[in-house]
């Protein structure tokens, strides 16, 4: 891969990284003000409901932050866009759409494939 074509997906995974540090800590920040009293049952179950949601989300964000991480550990070593099963290329409208990836679509086919035949 190309040095320009390195460095547009660093600026692109920077960005990412840069806006999810910040909604985490916005969230962080929020729930420790946040010391509401619900005397209704209801408001309380639903204002549970809606935490629960957000740390699942954040959860999930976790773990892209992680993986935006790897995947800037890896533009660093050289293995950026490089399949890890078949050791291909992983081409570049697959790492636009999913710049965290770590295998070509044929991989990421048959992996879904073998998860999906054994029930995952």
């Amino acid at each position: 891969m190309e040095k320009d074509q390195l460095e547009a997906f660093r600026r692109i995974l920077t960005k990412q990284l840069e806006e999810l540090l910040s909604q985490a800590e916005s969230t962080v920040t929020g729930m420790s003000n946040t010391k509401e009293s619900f005397p209704d049952p209801t408001d309380r179950a639903s204002a549970e409901t809606d935490r629960n949601f957000l740390l699942r989300i954040r959860d999930r964000e976790s773990k892209l932050i992680k993986k935006i991480k790897k995947a800037m550990d890896r533009i660093e070593n050289g293995t950026f866009g490089i399949c890890e099963e078949c050791g291909e290329d992983i081409s570049l409208k697959r790492l636009k759409a999913r710049p965290v990836t770590t295998q070509c679509i044929e991989c990421k086919t048959k992996q879904e494939a073998q998860e999906k035949a054994l029930g995952i």
